[in-house]
């Protein structure tokens, strides 16, 4: 899709009794520009006993699109349990805890898509 480049930002990470929601900030640089754009994005967080669901809220709580079940490969490791299906595309993650965060890598595979996406969050 063309969206080659590298981002920065801060969340603030708002917990909850059931959930933790991150409301991402930060500026977006495409490869090759020397300017960038601000990006935005609020992911929610749904801790279970034996999973943890990601759902999208950009749009608001009342319109969050629920992505998938992220469920543990090992002890450091949890993966979707089944991709999510948006139109042609496919998407699914691994979470990965490290000792200053977490890296979450997300892959993106579809006729018009073929996307590698690492966040990188961590403790300041």
């Amino acid at each position: 899709m063309g969206w080659n480049g590298r981002g920065s930002g801060v969340i603030e990470v708002v917990h909850q009794a059931a959930n933790v929601r991150f409301f991402e900030s930060g500026r977006f640089t495409l490869e090759g520009q020397d300017h960038d754009v601000p990006m935005r994005n609020v992911y929610r967080w749904d801790l279970h006993s034996d999973r943890v669901s990601l759902s999208h809220e950009r749009r608001g709580a009342a319109n969050a699109v629920s992505l998938f079940d992220l469920v543990a490969s090992d002890a450091e490791t949890l993966v979707s349990a089944e991709v999510h299906q948006c139109a042609a595309d496919a998407y699914s993650a691994r979470l990965t805890l490290v000792p200053d965060g977490i890296d979450l890598e997300w892959r993106i595979v579809g006729p018009r898509k073929d996307e590698h996406i690492a966040y990188r969050y961590r403790s300041r």
